[in-house]
């Protein structure tokens, strides 16, 4: 592929991250997360967070949501989600899994975000012992459409689930991204998420994920827990090494805003130069385009990595090393498609 915009995963480790790996291999540290670098990251994320929370680095964002949930729901209930949400479409029944049973009940909304008054219906279904009931609520920021709810617009969400006594998780795999699209991230301790998967591989970290757990009761024996699940690494330093070089030279920010930067000038470009139409808001890093199959998989034998998405439209990510050559080199063979 000549530039690569299928995913943000796709790029390398963006140079801090990589700084911050290295920087790691020196010397000797103390095994399974009790040493000083993996300190260092966590309290990197409760400062941006301003939250003391409960923190563990992952080797997956798949792992991470699916043991967040199972914090939240017992084996015989659900959670609820947006059904294009990563947990509903890209996990392989991991919350399951991991939950023995949890079940996930999907949603509808606009662009990624769960639609209020489906959330409040679903709420409002009797409960009858042959089905399982929702014990929890899953967020995704930004969403998989590449929109960023507003603080106003996860309230709407979360308060009516915490009234319940349900638990609340964020899926923060572009966290970074909602961050550089003006969302503040102090908010999330605030209106109520009791877990929060803390995104490090799509900001150009590894693939590590981290979960903070605001609610520290959800860390009983967490270690335990990580340890069953293939989760706990015994040089947990390379976990976390990364993520703390981008969050020490605040990369993580950095390299984000560009990647939503890059976005909005493909869709710029896209919505002034082309007779395709953008299917989605662009507010973060990810562009949705209405384009048949045909000029589809033109783009693709071309070398353009790009692909068809849930809803029919055609996916654009920029990561933290697209360029603004790459973009305009997209942009001219996306034009010359007509």
């Amino acid at each position: 592929m000549r530039y690569d915009f299928g995913s943000d995963n796709t790029a390398g480790l963006a140079p801090a991250a990589l700084q911050g790996l290295i920087d790691a291999n020196a010397g000797y540290a103390r095994a399974y997360g009790a040493d000083e670098i993996t300190a260092r990251a966590a309290d990197q994320i409760r400062q941006r967070l301003d939250a003391d929370a409960e923190i563990r680095f992952v080797f997956s964002g798949t792992a991470a949501n699916a043991i967040a949930l199972s914090m939240l729901a017992w084996p015989h209930e659900a959670v609820l989600a947006h059904h294009a949400a990563h947990v509903c479409t890209d996990e392989t029944g991991a919350p399951g899994f991991f939950g023995q049973g949890v079940g996930l009940i999907g949603l509808p909304g606009y662009s990624g975000k769960i639609d209020a008054k489906a959330l409040l219906a679903a709420l409002e279904e009797p409960e009858v012992g042959h089905r399982q009931p929702p014990a929890a609520l899953s967020l995704t920021q930004s969403t998989e459409y590449g929109t960023v709810y507003t603080e106003e617009e996860l309230r709407h969400l979360i308060e009516p689930v915490k009234a319940r006594g349900y638990g609340v998780h964020l899926d923060g795999a572009r966290l970074a991204n909602a961050a550089a699209a003006g969302f503040d991230l102090r908010q999330i301790a605030q209106l109520g998420v009791d877990v929060l998967v803390f995104g490090g591989a799509k900001a150009g970290g590894l693939c590590t994920e981290a979960i903070v757990m605001f609610d520290r009761s959800l860390a009983r024996r967490i270690d335990n827990r990580l340890k069953q699940s293939g989760q706990q690494a015994s040089k947990a330093r390379y976990l976390a090494a990364p993520l703390l070089g981008m969050l020490e030279t605040r990369e993580w920010e950095v390299g984000a805003a560009h990647a939503n930067l890059m976005a909005r000038r493909l869709a710029e470009g896209i919505a002034t130069r082309t007779p395709f139409a953008l299917a989605h808001p662009v507010e973060a890093n990810a562009v949705f385009v209405r384009m048949p199959a045909k000029a589809h998989q033109a783009l693709n034998t071309a070398g353009w990595a790009c692909y068809r998405f849930d809803d029919g439209s055609v996916r654009f990510v920029c990561s933290w090393a697209a360029s603004e050559t790459a973009v305009d080199e997209l942009l001219d063979a996306i034009v010359a498609l007509n």
